[in-house]
Formats: C-alpha cells, sequence, structure tokens
C-alpha cells in the first residue's frame, strides 16, 4: 500500500519577516520525512505573493503558522483561498529547550504538521470576521464614551458641581440641558436647576445646590469640547449600529446552515436527532435576545464571536472553554491545584461577563438564582464566571435546537431537592425552639 506523503510546510511568523519551511518528498527516496526546504521572505503583500508562489510551485496543501499577535492576520488572508491554513497556540507547539531560533520553528511546525500532531484554532469565515471587526469596533467606541463622561463628570468635580450627585446619568435630557446651559455662561443656579423634566423636578430644591460651584472659562471650555466629542461617538456608534444590522441581514441570505439537533441528555440517542430548518444570522440574534440579560447588542457581537454553527464547537463546554468562561483542570499527582479560567476569546468573555451582570439583577430568574445561590459560598467574581458559562452553554443549546431561552424559574434549585429543601428549613426552625406541622397548600386555580 502506498503512503500519500502530505506536501506541508510552516511558517514562523513576525513583524517584518516570515520564515517558511516547506517539506517536500526525497526523489532519491532516502529521506523518509522528506526534505525541508528553508526560505526567508518579507511581510509586504508583494513579498506574501511570493511566498504563495513558492509553495504552489512545490505543490503544497498544508500550510502551518502560530498566532502570534496581529502578524498572522495578513498571511492567513492570501493563503485561505489557497491552502489548508492551520493557526495553532504557540504554547501548544514548543520546541526543544535550547533550540529556540527563527528556522528551527518553521521546520518543527513543518514536521509537526507532516504528522498530524497539530490541532487548528477556530478561524471564522470572511464574512463574520467582517461583522466581528465591526461588533469589536463598536465596543471600543462605546468604552471610549464611558470614559468620556467620566472626563465630564472629573470637570465638574473641579468646578464643585455636584451634578452627579441628584443626577444618575448627567448626560440625560435633564443633565444634557444643564450643561449646555452651565457652558453657555449662564451659571444661575436657579436657574439651570429649572430645566429640570418630569420626575426630575421634584429634585429643584437639591439641585440648585448641586450646581452652586465655581465655574471658568477654562472649565466651560473643556466641558464643550467633551460634549462635542460625546455627540461624535453618538453618530459614530449609530453608524455603526445600522452597518452591523446590515450585515447581519446580508449574511442571513448567503450563509444558512442546517443545524442538527443534539439528543437530549437523557434518553436520546444519535438516532433521534433531527434536521431543523435554516438557521440566519438574524435569527440567532432573535433567539439569543430571549435570554435575561442579553439585550440585542449583546447578543449581536456573541453572533459575531461564535457564529452560528455550533458542530464546530461539538459541544456546550468546549465552546465556553473556548469563550474563556469555563474553570481551567490542573491536576497532578491526585491533587487538584488552581482552577483559573483560561484567557479565551478575550472579547467575548468580556460581553458574557457584563451581560451576566444584567442577568443577576433580573427578578424570579434561574440566573440570578444561581448567582445568589454561589456568590455566598464562593464569592462574587466566581459567582458571575458562573452565571456568564451557564449562559455561554444556554446560547449553544439554543442555537443548536433553534429555540428561545426556556426560564426554569428563581426556585428552580428547591425544586430539583425538594424534600431535602423541606428538611433542611425544617430542622434550622425546630433549633429555634419551634415545632412545625407541615401541610400542603392546594394550588390555587387561575
Amino acid at each position: 500500500m502506498d503512503v500519500v506523503f502530505l506536501r506541508c510546510a510552516g511558517l514562523d511568523v513576525h513583524k517584518k519577516s516570515i520564515t517558511a519551511c516547506r517539506m517536500v518528498p526525497d526523489p532519491a527516496g532516502q529521506e523518509a520525512e522528506g526534505i525541508a526546504e528553508l526560505r526567508t521572505f518579507g511581510t509586504m503583500t508583494r513579498d506574501l505573493l511570493s511566498l504563495a508562489d513558492w509553495l504552489t510551485e512545490a505543490s503544497i496543501t498544508h500550510v502551518a503558522m502560530e498566532s502570534t499577535g496581529e502578524y498572522w492576520k495578513p498571511v492567513y488572508n492570501l493563503l485561505e483561498d489557497t491552502f489548508t491554513v492551520f493557526l495553532v497556540n504557540a504554547t501548544h507547539v514548543k520546541n526543544v529547550p535550547g533550540r529556540k531560533t527563527d528556522k528551527a520553528d518553521a521546520r518543527w511546525l513543518a514536521k509537526l504538521m507532516r504528522f498530524g500532531l497539530l490541532q487548528a484554532s477556530f478561524i471564522p469565515p470572511k464574512g463574520q470576521r467582517d461583522l466581528r471587526d465591526l461588533t469589536r469596533y463598536r465596543t471600543k467606541l462605546v468604552q471610549e464614551r464611558v470614559r468620556e463622561v467620566n472626563r465630564v463628570q472629573g470637570v465638574l468635580e473641579r468646578a464643585n458641581i455636584k451634578l452627579a450627585s441628584v443626577i444618575a446619568d448627567i448626560m440625560g435630557v435633564s443633565g444634557r440641558a444643564m450643561l449646555e446651559a452651565l457652558i453657555a455662561g449662564r451659571a444661575d443656579p436657579a436657574t439651570m436647576a429649572e430645566l429640570a423634566k418630569r420626575r426630575m423636578r421634584s429634585k429643584i430644591p437639591i439641585l440648585e445646590q448641586a450646581l452652586t460651584g465655581i465655574v471658568h472659562d477654562h472649565h466651560r471650555q473643556l466641558l464643550a469640547m467633551q460634549l462635542a466629542h460625546i455627540d461624535f461617538l453618538d453618530e459614530q456608534i449609530e453608524a455603526l449600529n445600522g452597518t452591523i444590522e446590515t450585515s447581519l441581514k446580508t449574511l442571513s441570505t448567503i450563509e444558512p446552515i442546517e443545524q442538527a439537533q443534539p439528543p437530549l441528555l437523557t434518553g436520546g440517542s444519535a438516532a433521534s436527532v433531527t434536521v431543523s430548518p435554516l438557521l440566519t444570522f438574524t435569527r440567532a440574534v432573535e433567539l439569543l435576545d430571549t435570554m435575561p440579560g442579553i439585550d440585542q447588542r449583546g447578543a449581536e457581537v456573541i453572533v459575531a464571536e461564535i457564529g452560528i454553527d455550533m458542530s464546530r464547537f461539538e459541544t456546550a463546554p468546549r465552546l465556553a472553554a473556548w469563550a474563556g468562561v469555563a474553570p481551567g483542570n490542573d491536576e497532578s499527582a491526585g491533587k487538584r491545584r488552581s482552577g483559573k479560567t483560561r484567557k479565551g476569546n478575550r472579547p467575548l468573555r468580556a460581553i458574557l461577563t457584563q451581560l451576566a451582570h444584567a442577568a443577576v439583577r433580573t427578578k424570579d430568574t434561574y440566573l440570578s438564582a444561581l448567582y445568589h445561590r454561589l456568590a455566598v459560598r464562593r464569592g462574587k467574581q466566581r459567582a458571575i464566571i458562573a452565571v456568564a458559562h451557564s449562559m455561554m452553554v444556554s446560547a449553544f443549546h439554543m442555537l443548536s435546537r433553534q429555540e428561545p431561552y426556556r426560564e426554569l424559574g428563581a426556585n428552580y434549585f428547591d425544586e430539583r431537592r425538594r424534600q431535602f429543601t423541606i428538611d433542611r428549613l425544617t430542622r434550622r426552625i425546630e433549633h429555634l425552639g419551634y415545632r412545625v406541622h407541615l401541610e400542603p397548600v392546594a394550588a390555587s386555580v387561575a
């Protein structure tokens, strides 16, 4: 039986140079592992095209390279349509200590690829990558807007204006009107307090005290520039919102997929797997929007990061680990060491943490009950990560089955072990010196 020689190459990518090693078969047949040919290229577009031609002339089919910063992306963009490109984690392909050179790294990557010892990182399709660029940039603009609002607050504090002590959102309708009056030079506290709208008018006496300060011309100049910057950021964020919605609709028309329903954990089998209708990006956003704590913007970020094809991750725990919200495994000699989470996908982990904070503030929900149950024993930060993990697992199953979120209820943990809960609470009351007589309460008829 003839063994097919895998023509592959390894790339050691840096900012200004790329060291490439291609593995080709030995014509004489003396080298079973093949002949390693090394060459160095630049990182300009013309150099990358030369690299592609050099690989093509040797009939290379597979290329492996490390994910070093942002420098792998231009190379990936030019090679992905011609070759099967493996982007691998640098920590997984460490070379032998004491042999660290660019040429050795390129040769080592080619050898690992040659023997099938590399696991490729998940790289979304081009359309999803473009959508992800938009959502990530919108997140940066939102963060910059928050920082700019904090700068406005700093100027007000230095001018002895305590507006934030009375108004929760100084950029709201009432707060913005008062800031505009302050910039215009109408520094009379009573006049500015009268600009309060609706329920804020009940705080006019306190507003007059909060608006009494020492405002100079440079304070007004700074406030004017900062408000103009905030308005500019609002325009950019609104424009990105429209572009993201358009991109989602475009992807929904060209990249719908069929999702195979995973079998249930109990009573499921491979034969019971059914095929659901086509799932689109727009539909995925609508499904995730049904989960407590997730709004449309948050759902757009999640879909842009993970896509709609859950078969790429195979299982919900793998998706949670890839997102960086799953506990780590570190065990040696029978002892469990640190359970610290991995870095994972940082933008996705950040948005999940933010959405988890919103979910725990909802009333009578499973996610809120999960947080309060764990926060007492494990601390608030670990409890938030646990909620984010639960949300990621739910998102996996919602997109796999194309089903909206099903609320388990705040009493889920009590109902799961109902008799145990009753016995535990009964013992606590009896320890206080009371006798408990249990009678079932008839369910009320609606």
